[in-house]
């Protein structure tokens, strides 16, 4: 009889909230060392493990200015154009030819594939703007690849197109600050991880440990009534 009571702990139990404060009070020491040890070893690594890493942008605009008596509707006609035009120089701005060219002017010793990924080239929604981003471990390098990048894109689309309709409007300036890592979040995506998993394994503690420990145990999982508990003696 009691043996089919103790198995009947095998099959799915309903937890109240009592339990659930129950088993979170027992595995308290899990649930605050593992998220203290995650977030102090994602600071580690953070502050001392991984290199700094900086953007600089650059910004263009794509398109004249007029000026007469026809000036407001060539304006409003250049825009359209223009917004049209945006795109495809995004696509030039960070094409083979273009980044090679920054490759060869600034003597940079890396392959056209890892400098292709370190340029961010996007046109700013419902504008003639583009902005030209360049990430790098060195910010005064990652300012100088930006406005160069920005100086060859207008050249080469001055080359391909035969119309020079792009001015820089706002030059890259040398960044101050890191933009990765982003240690703060890395350090609290860290203790929720950490207090996540921390979670799983005291409930997953709780779930395998099949032994009595208390009355309540006995009450709880036996169903049977206690007579009396005999006292530890130390």
């Amino acid at each position: 009889m009691n043996d089919d009571k103790i198995e009947s702990r095998d099959d799915f139990e309903v937890i109240d909230l009592r339990d659930i404060w129950r088993i979170i009070k027992k595995g308290k020491w899990i649930l605050i060392s593992l998220p203290l040890i995650a977030m102090l070893t994602s600071g580690i690594i953070s502050f001392f493990v991984l290199t700094p890493r900086y953007e600089a942008s650059t910004t263009l605009m794509v398109g004249k200015t007029y000026s007469g008596q026809d000036a407001m509707m060539l304006q409003y006609n250049d825009i359209l154009t223009a917004n049209q035009l945006v795109k495809t120089y995004s696509q030039i701005a960070k094409s083979r030819t273009v980044v090679e060219k920054v490759m060869q002017s600034e003597k940079i010793n890396t392959t056209y594939e890892q400098l292709s990924q370190s340029i961010d080239v996007k046109p700013v929604k419902d504008t003639q703007l583009i902005q030209i981003t360049v990430e790098d471990i060195d910010p005064e390098r990652a300012a100088r690849l930006a406005n160069f990048t920005a100086v060859v894109f207008i050249r080469k689309v001055t080359e391909i197109m035969k119309v020079d309709n792009v001015n820089i409007i706002d030059h890259a300036v040398v960044p101050t600050l890191p933009v990765k890592p982003n240690k703060k979040l890395n350090i609290i995506i860290a203790g929720v991880v950490g207090l996540m998993v921390a979670l799983g394994i005291v409930f997953l503690l709780e779930f395998l440990d099949r032994t009595i420990k208390t009355g309540d145990d006995v009450e709880r999982y036996l169903e049977l009534p206690v007579l009396g508990v005999i006292p530890k003696i130390e």
